[in-house]
């Protein structure tokens, strides 16, 4: 074994800016490789997908692990944290996440998040023609960040300007999901999430009196089914959904096209040839994924590739990794629009991710919209900064200039 050589530290900056030439090495030296916290690093396909779909694999025990925590604070507790993510689905195991996940799910459809076509792009039209003067423009501050806050929005049926307090929020939550983190970062999340879940129990409250067309609506009035959905749940859902529809899709955005802007032949032939745009739209999710790493809990003595995985012990799938493994992906490092492989962007197994159709319409909007208008499209930057984040990939501004269609006559 080449161990000590294979280890790695996801918190380097240069690893951040660019982690695929570390992943290149530990698939090839030691691809169930063991790091100095004990757990386990997965970065081949064939293994990811063997224990995403295994049943002896369960989902990170974050809020048992925080109750725990919170026995060493002087002060305060981590309650509303702790109750809340508790209901999250990323969390949860069978039978809760499967009740939850039937309940939520026909709302996020592939045929329901299709007829919000028109308005999403409607959303993005609007977005764009406020920017698109300047001959320049940020795409992660003009475009990646209000779209997604403002979909959702709109999918929750909220009051529209309430967009900006849903960014917020998100972008100051995300960071639930970073293994570890200090406890005064948790107890900063605590408050956090006692507004956040606040403003969602008020309008399950708002919409059982008046219905309107949203989800949060939907949610609170169901009639029909065996256990309805608790107030509770409802709020700790949407503070779920609110976040990952978020920060996931601006790192889509982003990286999907910062891969164009990198790869001008491919840029030019998604141009000429937009009915490309889906198939498009899944090769740069797995050329850059947004989400870099899930993890996963063996409940018992597991062989995963001739390695012993022990009861207990934490494995770190590697989607980052698995999407550019070039048994899966001839010339991983290349983008081809007529792959037939999917990628594992989203997930595998019971807890792939419900927003996926969601965030591919975004990108298909933001990406062919962008290249329909706009021409000699260019990084208007010398330097670009990736966000300080372990599980998310994803860009702090992507500066671009060009030139509109009406100047190329």
């Amino acid at each position: 074994m080449h161990a000590k050589k294979n280890l790695f530290n996801p918190l380097d900056p240069d690893f951040r800016t660019n982690p695929y030439p570390t992943y290149d090495r530990l698939r090839q030296e030691d691809p169930v490789h063991k790091n100095i916290f004990g757990n386990w690093i997965v970065t081949r396909y064939s293994d990811a997908q063997v224990i995403l779909n295994d049943k002896r694999f369960v989902v990170d025990n974050l809020p048992e692990r925080l109750q725990q925590k919170s026995h060493y604070l002087k002060e305060g507790n981590l309650n509303t944290l702790i109750q809340t993510i508790d209901k999250w689905l990323v969390f949860l195991e069978p039978p809760n996440h499967t009740r939850l996940k039937a309940t939520i799910s026909p709302a996020f459809s592939q045929a329901i998040i299709e007829n919000m076509r028109p308005e999403i792009q409607a959303i993005f039209d609007d977005l764009f023609s406020k920017v698109v003067h300047k001959g320049e423009i940020d795409i992660i501050a003009d475009l990646a960040i209000p779209l997604p806050a403002l979909a959702i929005t709109k999918i929750f049926g909220l009051p529209i300007e309430d967009y900006e307090k849903l960014i917020r929020w998100s972008a100051d939550s995300i960071f639930i999901f970073e293994q570890p983190i200090p406890l005064e970062r948790y107890q900063a999340q605590n408050k956090l999430i006692i507004e956040h879940k606040q403003y969602f129990l008020e309008k399950v409250a708002e919409y059982r009196k008046i219905p309107n067309n949203g989800l949060i609506s939907y949610l609170a009035n169901q009639q029909d089914v065996e256990q309805p959905l608790t107030a509770e749940e409802i709020a700790s859902i949407c503070i779920m959904l609110n976040i990952t529809a978020q920060e996931t899709t601006q790192g889509l955005l982003g990286n999907g096209f910062l891969a164009l802007l990198k790869h001008p032949d491919a840029l030019e032939n998604l141009r000429q040839n937009p009915d490309k745009i889906k198939s498009a739209v899944e090769e740069l999710l797995r050329y850059d994924s947004p989400i870099q790493f899930v993890a996963r809990r063996a409940k018992e003595d597991v062989e995963i590739s001739g390695r012993l995985i022990r009861s207990q012990e934490n494995v770190i799938i590697y989607i980052g990794a698995v999407n550019r493994d070039p048994e899966q992906f001839p010339l991983p490092n290349q983008l081809d629009f007529n792959r037939h492989s999917h990628s594992m962007a989203f997930g595998r197994g019971i807890h792939y991710c419900i927003g996926v159709f969601l965030a591919k319409l975004e990108a298909q909007i933001l990406i062919i919209t962008l290249l329909n208008r706009l021409y000699n499209i260019q990084l208007n930057t010398d330097k670009l900064e990736w966000y300080e984040s372990t599980i998310l990939r994803r860009l702090k501004a992507l500066p671009i200039k060009f030139s509109t269609l009406a100047e190329q006559y």
